[in-house]
This record gives structure tokens, C-alpha cells and sequence, in this order.
């Protein structure tokens, strides 16, 4: 049994016009009654490979041999028909269906069913079958439930079943485990079990290698279209599958130390953020980000990061609660950037400022030349921090407070980056408004897009290339590194690595862990829990818009920020700056 091949690709070529080449020549086979893990960067062409088994490309050159016949796929039907189905990351299902009509959605009439045969008759007749196979395999789901009442994984699972129903013992899963909690995701590694025991074979798409060692009995790896190894799981390391994913050595360590002396530098104090349907989407929300920290924001996608950090952005509309801005401004110069010489006097009135000798800032009877003279100079200091709420800001004044937003959003080049614009001209658009003349200086902009280019590896023909002509992963490099180095103060990056190399995300994670030694406060929302484990100090948890709890990072496990992701507990915990600050001086005194 062990050495019956269910599929076996042989030579396999897929390319999308001239110059973009998908596959090349892959060879791969997956034996009956196996998980398969098909391993490898973005786009190193796993998922067109899959897409070629399951009908919907066809490949220029190759056969695909199903238990040893060749098999011509032209469409999903021909996969079905030889027992193949394929679960993709976005379902194809009817929100307004049950699952069970899902599920029979497409099935043939019977024979004999006449040509007026209801689709709830045919609902009716199938429901057994449908429970036979949940039984079998432990699913957990209501057959009669609304597809729109359910959570991401009871939709996977209608997707799951969908298959089976239709008589695929071959399934193949794209990123299954992409937005389930931990626990979703042992629930839907048991029922894989299952399904392999009883002789099915799944090949399953993921980039997480401690997924692969849990799951898979043996694992392919995929570099740039290409077949490099097929190994034994038991007989290799996450180390090993990485450097074969990218080619060379790599680093799996995250730096994290101790943040030295957190103080808040953003108050975010019940705060409430509504959506343009009306539905609260942020739901009273109160925390402290501080300076020289960390913070990760966890939860199942859309409850919530993506309008938390919009809203602290002031992107979003605020329909309650206070953002309050801590100006790291002790001891430093004012400034006319965001003040004006009459915000400068009346500072300067209510003893807000003071002479580098410290003697008090006294501008009664200078004149406005005099009292420019003296700023430009940078005479004129700040007693303490300055404190400045944001919630009348503008997006504009908070950028210029040193507020930046870093947000990666699934369509990139609608957010923070002009497509037709080249990388030099993205840069500049953080800058422009600084210059003193009708004219624009591209000089400063293009030593950044040089830098971002050398430093994070953006594959470009040149700084000049309109960012809509690079890949996605590529975009995304030019976007984190544009805000990073614009020296913020906060700095918020909601999913920065997504379709990042292993290299590139490494690159970033080091450069936040510079950011907070430069004692930038840094919000960093994150997909995967195991980054957020290692690179965060705290980890605050969103379930349906509601904090459900805010813990230590170095102490927590995956499964506690599993059951906080779900549900919010009738007690909500959290681990204040305080705490943390507790714990950095606790640790400097050993």
C-alpha cells in the first residue's frame, strides 16, 4: 500500500506568457494513504502546480498519471471524475445556503427523477450520506446552519465534506490552516489523520514549517517553479527544509530582548471604531503602546486589527474614546513643523518651554523675527513630553506627529503606493511636501528607493520602474521599507511579511527589533502566532472587535491566544506596561 502511487507528475511545465515560468520540469508523486506537504516560498509555484491536478490550468508540457493512467484535466469536472477535489483559500460556497445545500449544489439529477425533481427533495435524499461521512471523520458541523453563521474553519470543513460527498479520495488543500485558531487547527490535523488512515491521500499547500513536521509523513520542496527534494519527515529538520526552500544558510532566530524602560507613548482609552455598514467593528478598546516595545495584535482575520490600526491612524471614523499621544519631546527642540508661531507664544505663555541654560522661556516683547531666529536655532526646548490627543487629528497632522502607518492590505497598490508611480516617486510622496521651491528634489528620495532596493532585495529593473510591474512580494518590500525609514515614533505594521521570502521576512523582523532599540513604540499585527511569540513583548488578543486579553509574549502559549482568539472570557486579563517594566528592571538587577 505504502508504494502505490495515487498521483505522479512527470515533467511538469507551466508559464504564464514569455518571461513568467510557474513550473519547470517538476516531477513529484504522492503515494496512496499519505499526507503529502508541498512546501515552498511564495511564489515558487505550489499552488499552480496543485491547480494543474485539479483541472483549472493545464500544463504545456508533462503528463499527470492518476494510479497509473494517464490523465487529461481540461476542467474540475475531469479531476472529480477521477476522484480528485481541491479545497482553495477562499471557499466557493452561498452565504445565503445551508451547508448541507452547499454540499449537493451542482449534483446531477437521478435517473428517473423527472424533469420538475425540487433541489430540497434531492436534499432530503442525500442527508444521510452527507451524516455518514461526518460520522466517520469527526466532523463538527450543523448540516442545517446558514454559510454565513459560520466561522472560518466550519466553512473549510463544509468545503472538506463537499469534496468527499462528490467521491475524492485524492484531496489537495491550499493554506488550510491560514486564519484558524491553534485549536481549529489540531481539530483539523485529527481529521486529516482519519481521512489518511482510511486510505485517502492529501497533499497539503503551506509555507509553515512546524505545520509540516506535525502533519505530513513526507514533504516536497519547491524553489522558483522548481522540483528540489522529496524527504521522509521523520528524517529531516525545519532548518534543512528552509535552506532547501530558499537556496542558501539561513538564521530561524528572532532577537528579542527586554524592552529597557517602556513608557506609554500611545493612550488608547475606550475607544470605539464603526464601519460604513454601521457595525461596530473596534469595541471599546483600551490599552498603552510604549516606547521601546513590541506589541502584537492577534486574532482571527476581520475582528478588528485592520480598523484598530486605522482608526489610531485616523484612516477610520471614531464614534468614541480618546487616543492619546505621548510626544517624546523632554529636553528637545520646538519646532514649526506641525506648530505655528502664534501655537509657539501661546505655549511659550502657559511655561511649556525653556533656554538651553533652563532658565524659562519668556517671549513677551520679542518680535516674530526674533522668536523664528530663536527656533530655527533650536533655543527654545520642551520641559517635558508633550501630550496630544489625536482624536480631532487629521491623518495628515498624525504623520507629521511621527504617527506612521505601515499597512499591508491584500490589494497593495491601493493603499500607501501609487501603482503607475515609480519606486523613487513612492518614496517621494512621504516627502514632497517638505521642499521649500515649486520644484521637487529627487535626490534624498532616490538614495531611499537605492537603499530599500540593496537592503530588502526588491527584484526591479531599476529605481525608475513603476511599482504596478513589480510582484506582489515585492510591493509589499518597497511599502515596509518606505515606512521604516521615515524615523517614526510609532510605527504600526499590520501583516508586513505577507508574501515575503524567509530572507525578507527575517530582514524585517530585524528591523523592527531596530526600531524598538531606537525606543520606537511598534504595533505589529501578525498572522502567524509563532512569530508573534517570538518577536513580540505583548501580545493583545481581538475577538470580534473586543480585547479579550493582553498577555506576556515570553510566557504565554499558543493555545491560551487560541481560546482568547474564539471567545471573550467573562474575566479579561492583561499584562500592563507596568508589569513589563516590572519585569525589565527585575531582570537588570540580576
Amino acid at each position: 500500500m505504502e508504494n502505490t502511487l495515487a498521483i505522479e507528475l512527470v515533467g511538469i511545465t507551466k508559464a504564464f506568457g514569455a518571461k513568467v515560468i510557474a513550473n519547470k520540469n517538476v516531477n513529484m508523486d504522492l503515494r496512496e494513504g499519505e499526507i503529502l506537504a508541498l512546501l515552498g516560498e511564495n511564489g515558487s509555484g505550489k499552488t499552480t502546480l496543485m491547480n494543474m491536478i485539479a483541472g483549472i490550468y493545464t500544463p504545456d508540457s508533462g503528463h499527470i498519471i492518476v494510479r497509473g493512467e494517464e490523465a487529461v484535466m481540461k476542467s474540475p469536472i475531469d479531476a472529480y471524475k477521477h476522484h480528485i477535489g481541491m479545497i482553495h483559500q477562499h471557499f466557493k460556497l452561498v452565504d445565503l445556503f445551508t451547508a448541507a445545500d452547499n454540499i449537493l449544489l451542482g449534483e446531477r439529477r437521478p435517473q428517473g427523477g423527472g424533469s420538475r425533481l425540487k433541489f430540497e427533495i434531492l436534499s432530503r435524499d442525500r442527508v444521510k450520506k452527507l451524516q455518514q461521512a461526518i460520522d466517520r471523520y469527526g466532523f463538527d458541523i450543523d448540516l442545517s446552519r446558514k454559510v454565513y453563521d459560520m466561522s472560518v474553519s466550519e466553512k473549510q470543513t463544509v468545503e472538506i465534506i463537499k469534496a468527499l460527498y462528490r467521491g475524492a479520495d485524492i484531496l489537495i488543500l491550499d493554506e488550510p490552516t491560514a486564519v484558524l485558531t491553534p485549536q481549529e487547527i489540531e481539530k483539523l490535523f485529527a481529521v486529516l489523520r482519519k481521512m489518511r488512515d482510511d486510505g485517502k491521500s492529501i497533499i497539503i499547500i503551506t509555507h509553515k514549517l512546524n505545520e509540516v513536521m506535525a502533519i505530513s509523513d513526507r514533504v516536497c520542496v519547491l524553489r522558483k517553479g522548481e522540483h528540489v527534494a522529496t524527504l521522509e519527515t521523520s528524517k529531516t529538520n525545519e532548518k534543512e527544509l528552509a535552506e532547501m526552500m530558499v537556496g542558501q544558510k539561513i538564521d530561524l532566530n528572532i532577537d528579542r530582548e527586554l524592552p529597557s524602560d517602556p513608557l506609554p507613548r500611545l493612550m488608547i482609552r475606550d475607544m470605539s471604531v464603526v464601519n460604513p455598514d454601521g457595525r461596530t467593528v473596534v469595541d471599546h478598546v483600551s490599552f498603552d503602546l510604549c516606547g521601546g516595545e513590541i506589541l502584537g495584535i492577534a486574532g482571527i482575520s476581520g475582528n478588528g486589527q485592520k480598523e484598530l490600526l486605522e482608526g489610531i491612524a485616523g484612516l477610520q471614523n471614531k464614534s468614541g474614546g480618546d487616543v492619546i499621544f505621548r510626544n517624546p519631546k523632554r529636553g528637545k527642540p520646538v519646532t514649526f513643523f506641525h506648530k505655528d508661531l502664534k501655537k509657539i507664544k501661546a505655549m511659550a505663555a502657559e511655561g511649556f518651554f525653556h533656554y538651553p541654560d533652563g532658565e524659562k522661556v519668556d517671549l513677551r516683547g520679542k518680535s516674530s523675527k526674533e522668536i523664528v531666529r530663536l527656533v530655527n536655532e533650536e533655543q527654545i526646548l520642551f520641559y517635558e513630553d508633550e501630550i496630544i490627543d489625536l482624536k480631532e487629528k487629521t491623518p495628515r497632522e498624525i504623520q507629521e506627529l511621527g504617527i506612521k502607518l505601515s499597512f499591508v492590505p491584500e490589494d497593495r497598490l491601493n493603499m500607501g503606493l501609487v501603482g503607475s508611480m515609480s519606486i523613487v516617486d513612492n518614496m517621494m510622496l512621504r516627502s514632497y511636501r517638505k521642499g521649500r521651491s515649486v520644484f521637487v528634489n529627487r535626490g534624498r528620495p532616490k538614495k531611499l528607493a537605492d537603499e530599500i532596493i540593496q537592503n530588502l532585495e526588491v527584484v526591479t529593473p531599476g529605481d525608475m520602474t513603476p511599482v504596478r510591474r513589480l510582484s506582489g512580494g515585492n510591493v509589499q518590500k518597497v511599502l515596509v521599507g518606505r515606512e521604516i525609514a521615515s524615523s517614526p515614533k510609532v510605527l504600526m505594521v499590520a501583516y508586513p511579511v505577507r508574501g515575503l521570502d524567509i530572507n525578507s521576512s527575517y530582514t524585517i523582523y530585524n528591523l523592527l527589533n531596530r526600531q524598538k532599540k531606537n525606543n520606537v513604540a511598534v504595533m505589529y499585527v501578525g498572522e502567524d502566532l509563532d512569530v508573534l511569540l517570538a518577536l513580540c513583548d505583548r501580545i493583545l488578543v481581538l475577538c470580534g472587535g473586543r480585547i479579550s486579553g493582553v498577555v506576556d509574549a515570553r510566557k504565554v502559549t499558543k493555545e491560551e491566544i487560541g481560546l482568547m482568539m474564539a471567545r471573550v472570557p467573562d474575566k479579561v486579563n492583561v499584562y500592563a506596561y507596568e508589569d513589563l517594566r516590572r519585569e525589565g528592571e527585575g531582570r537588570g538587577e540580576q
